[in-house]
């Protein structure tokens, strides 16, 4: 039996060099025997492979990897015989997780292809949630807000549904931009799309403003994947003087690289112009046309959105169906109709933001 250290699937340092025990505490386990999960999820740290083997399963690579693997199983029973443990786990395991325990406890090279081909790698294969800024981070405990709570706004939905839909089918889908008033629930629309699509397969990331200039950079990672991405901008606007609106219009349409049939781009904004500008900004009528010429250039940015669904403000019927949905009655008393309008006229505006914080006040 093997005692070497695996040579292509990295596994934490503490194993050989401290406490192993300490490792666990690190790690979110599934409930069940602790060193199997540890080593199972280890399979999906190994990048590098993964991304070979997805893309290609050359017969040297393929014997590596079976050494690999016989030397986890090795390291797991080394582990068990030195650390005899009980569960450790917080959860229940998720799909790709106990297909890489098949690949650990039986499973050899050719299986080993086939749960990268199925899941990919870490974190994308574990996690459904993620921020992109200097790098991608999880969310472990990403929102799990649900589409039927937004009032007045089926046909939108509907349409947000089908394009992600087709999107998933692999069939040509659009860029989307959500538009309209604060509040309205084009964010909670959105991260909707993942509570609904996650277990087939959809990964949201939400790009943060400093994480633009490298998102080349997140889709040269994300080409490799079998999962499918919204890149997600949350209140997307730009000043004039910022260069960050240019690079992401390129991205959009027409830059060198091709972006991957797996990423979809969806943004939120308050207001159609995604550019923020002053009258100052505007040129005069008789201004040279290169002028113009720059007004164009910056309104192109929201046309890169192929599909541009608008969210109107709420008015009192909807605000109050709305406060009705979220308490889950079919209609308000009286006194709890007037309480929700007064809390509502006390500056907060009718809104469906609005509706929630009445409601949660209210439970």
């Amino acid at each position: 039996m093997s005692t070497a250290e695996p040579r292509l699937i990295p596994l934490p340092d503490p194993l050989f060099t401290g406490d192993p025990v300490i490792t666990l505490l690190n790690e979110p386990l599934p409930h069940g025997e602790p060193w199997s999960w540890l080593l199972a999820r280890s399979l999906f740290g190994a990048k590098a492979l993964a991304e070979r083997l997805i893309a290609s399963a050359p017969a040297g690579l393929l014997d590596l990897a079976s050494e690999d693997l016989e030397r986890l199983r090795a390291l797991r029973d080394r582990l068990r015989a030195r650390h005899s443990l009980r569960d450790l786990g917080c959860r229940e395991a998720t799909a790709a997780e106990h297909a890489a325990l098949d690949v650990l406890e039986r499973g050899g090279a050719r299986e080993l292809v086939s749960l990268y081909r199925r899941f990919g790698f870490a974190p994308f294969a574990l996690d459904t949630a993620f921020l992109w800024s200097d790098g991608i981070v999880s969310v472990r405990q990403p929102d799990t807000v649900n589409e039927e709570l937004l009032v007045g706004y089926e046909d939108q939905l509907a349409q947000l549904r089908a394009n992600v839909e087709r999107f998933l089918s692999g069939k040509p889908a659009l860029s989307v931009l959500l538009y309209g008033a604060r509040g309205t629930g084009k964010s909670t629309a959105v991260k909707a799309l993942r509570t609904r699509f996650a277990g087939n397969g959809l990964r949201l990331i939400e790009l943060l403003p400093e994480g633009i200039p490298g998102l080349p950079e997140l889709l040269d990672q994300l080409h490799y994947l079998p999962q499918h991405f919204l890149l997600y901008i949350d209140d997307l606007s730009f000043s004039t003087g910022d260069p960050g609106w240019r690079r992401l219009k390129s991205l959009l349409d027409g830059p060198v690289w091709a972006t991957p049939k797996n990423v979809l781009f969806i943004a939120t904004s308050n207001r159609k112009n995604l550019l923020r500008n002053s009258w100052n900004d505007r040129p005069d009528p008789g201004s040279e046309p290169a002028a113009w010429d720059s007004i164009q250039e910056q309104l192109a940015l929201a046309d890169r959105f192929g599909m541009q669904l608008t969210f109107p403000p709420f008015d009192r019927k909807l605000y109050l169906d709305a406060v009705a949905r979220h308490l889950g009655l079919a209609e308000l008393d009286p006194r709890t109709r007037s309480a929700a309008l007064r809390f509502a006229m006390e500056g907060r505006g009718l809104s469906g933001r609005t509706a929630k914080q009445f409601a949660d006040l209210s439970t």
